[in-house]
């Protein structure tokens, strides 16, 4: 099951509005005859993929047990129901982490149990739900999962008073950055951030020249002022798309609309205040370096907050070091959570995404 998670996290498949799903193929003794993943909408899945693959390898798949991290679809849509291909396969075994909430897809187990097939049910369910964290808020909330990162120092400072921002963090928090970028489908920061740091916004190796990575995040700007014809957000590396508004509502809707489900929002401090104040921050992801300035720029601007008891207390959920192989510095990464429900539109029926 942990390879079949592996599979499913595959760099480079599009994230969007699709379940990242893995699937392996094993004989009785436990030897692998085939692994597929999903690649995204209108292709196979990751039953039906692994099952081509020990054909190609000239394995035969009778009586074999398919261990697949998402509860394969008893539905047809643009692909046939892949319970029907573990069937005419001859698979006599399925252990799925996740059960599949969409009304469309789900019951592909009791159609399994139905036909004679052994079923179980649950085996690493947390980590496949994590894989599709992204996919699974947007069938429940209608909406994307919002990933605030920030980078500041030990008084909250996220620039020193002459402007100058780079670098807070070490190198060994910054390519921390770039993977939590490639986990998400949009990068999103405002024209504010876009015309005083000018950031390229992709995920890459930092502080090398090096090809972008192969799954690039659509770069998304907010707001109303024109952005500089040489702005390196809007070169080629990756897709990008300026939204002429600073409402995070309306930005959340039109991404909702065209298919993407995780924003990492890595804009300045008016920008977080903006998102922080409507409720519609998830996740807060907080890069603290050892480093005091005393003044300059904060992290979050004015939320409006004149007393202690209506402060934002997130829950801390992970905690990291990060050290740099120098030894120069070495930050920490606090992963939080929000203490209370954050706001969210109301759900919505969402057909199974491999339709469309």
């Amino acid at each position: 099951m942990r390879r079949a998670l592996d599979l499913a996290a595959t760099p480079g498949v599009p994230f969007g509005p699709n379940p990242r799903v893995g699937c392996v193929l094993l004989d009785a003794d436990g030897a692998v005859l085939g692994e597929g993943h999903h690649r995204g909408a209108g292709t196979d899945h990751a039953e039906v993929d692994a099952l081509w693959a020990a054909r190609r390898a000239g394995h035969d798949v009778r009586g074999a047990t398919a261990v697949v991290t998402l509860e394969p679809c008893a539905h047809t849509g643009r692909t046939g129901p892949c319970t029907r291909a573990l069937l005419e396969a001859g698979v006599r075994r399925v252990v799925h982490a996740a059960a599949d909430p969409t009304p469309e897809a789900s019951g592909g187990g009791a159609v399994l149990r139905a036909a004679g097939v052994a079923v179980e049910q649950g085996l690493l369910a947390e980590e496949a739900v994590r894989v599709n964290r992204g996919w699974l808020h947007g069938l429940a909330h209608g909406r994307p999962l919002v990933t605030w990162k920030l980078a500041a120092t030990l008084d909250g400072r996220s620039a020193a008073s002459d402007g100058t921002s780079r670098w807070i963090t070490g190198p060994a928090a910054r390519a921390d950055v770039h993977r939590l970028r490639a986990q998400a489908d949009v990068v999103l920061a405002g024209t504010g951030t876009v015309v005083a740091d000018d950031p390229q916004l992709t995920v890459r190796p930092p502080d090398r020249p090096a090809p972008p990575a192969e799954h690039q995040p659509l770069r998304v700007v907010v707001g109303e002022r024109d952005l500089p014809a040489g702005a390196r957000v809007l070169d080629r590396a990756a897709p990008s798309l300026h939204l002429r508004t600073r409402d995070p509502h309306e930005v959340l809707g039109d991404l909702f609309d065209r298919g993407r489900r995780h924003v990492f929002l890595e804009g300045g401090p008016t920008l977080a205040a903006a998102w922080l104040g409507a409720g519609l921050v998830d996740e807060v992801v907080a890069y603290v370096a050892p480093v005091v300035l005393g003044a300059g720029a904060h992290a979050v601007a004015d939320l409006g907050i004149t007393t202690l008891a209506d402060a934002f207390r997130p829950t801390v959920t992970d905690v990291a070091v990060l050290a740099d192989d120098d030894g120069a510095q070495t930050d920490v990464r606090l992963t939080l959570a929000p203490a209370v429900p954050q706001h969210t539109d109301h759900p919505q029926h969402i057909e199974h995404p491999e339709e469309h």
